[in-house]
């Protein structure tokens, strides 16, 4: 497994397993078959309501606690922020089973972002979240809290695939030392990636998938990627994407699939603003 560096040494593998959206009855099952594939790092939020499911897997899949890494999400915080952070934390690690978890992110740019980065900063101080980071940022946002904190964040989760490339998102990061992670990576089937002529013909190339293509062109450009899937095989075929690599023309390729926008949700839409602002997580 490859594995990047962040910004305060912490190493994180570069690709993962997500479970957003997989049913907290599904979602044992499904973390447990991902470890026996061979998946070290696993991505869970506060609001997928499965996090107790993960720490299920976790303590019944025998892999020592210092082999993987647990990312999970802190959801919109009201004033006081500070203190709701630590609550949500602590929940979430009670949920977990866990005592510290290897990532924090802040789940969306939105509610009180300064008082909940400032709950973050002391969770990651006492040893809670060994790297703490944001999702969602868009680049003003997202230099906006750099540098006006104290810790830079270590990795911004955002939606990255074919169709929404984030080049320039990307440069920016790097410039200021922090890690991109793709959510959405297969773009969940829209615009019929799994069926494009273009991903197609470089699989055949390599004997490979669609799926394989896409999370090898992530993972080449320095991408952490975290697919999801409730199928055993399908797990095991996204994990083998490290015995072939892409060209560079066939990386230049595929960004010509770039449409340069959202196929989901708009962070920058008043009205989409306007309903996460009323989600609220019960306890």
């Amino acid at each position: 497994m490859q594995h990047v560096t962040l910004n305060n040494g912490v190493e994180m593998p570069i690709l993962g397993f997500g479970v957003y959206q997989i049913p907290p009855e599904e979602t044992e099952r499904a973390v447990s078959e991902a470890l026996v594939a061979g998946y070290r790092l696993l991505d869970t939020a506060a609001a997928y309501g499965n996090e107790e499911a993960v720490g299920r897997a976790i303590k019944s899949s025998g892999v020592p606690r210092q082999d993987l890494f647990v990312t999970t999400k802190l959801w919109i915080q009201d004033a006081p922020a500070e203190e709701n952070t630590r609550r949500a934390v602590e929940t979430s690690l009670a949920k977990l089973g866990l005592d510290h978890v290897d990532l924090y992110l802040m789940h969306q740019p939105f509610g009180d972002v300064y008082g909940q980065w400032r709950g973050m900063e002391a969770v990651h101080r006492e040893g809670l979240a060994k790297a703490i980071g944001v999702a969602n940022f868009y680049p003003d946002r997202l230099l906006d809290l750099v540098v006006n904190n104290e810790v830079t964040p270590a990795v911004n989760q955002i939606e990255t695939h074919p169709f929404f490339q984030r080049v320039a998102d990307q440069d920016l990061m790097r410039e200021h030392g922090v890690q991109i992670q793709s959510w959405g990576g297969f773009a969940e089937g829209r615009n019929d990636l799994f069926t494009n002529a273009l991903l197609s013909g470089i699989g055949a190339d390599h004997d490979k998938s669609v799926a394989q293509v896409v999370l090898r062109w992530l993972v080449q450009r320095g991408v952490v990627a975290i697919p999801k899937s409730v199928r055993a095989e399908r797990m095991a075929e996204n994990f083998d994407i490290f015995d072939f690599e892409l060209t560079d023309d066939q990386m230049a390729a595929i960004a010509t699939l770039d449409k340069g926008t959202s196929l989901f949700f708009d962070h920058r839409d008043a009205e989409a603003v306007g309903w996460l602002a009323k989600r609220r997580l019960d306890g």
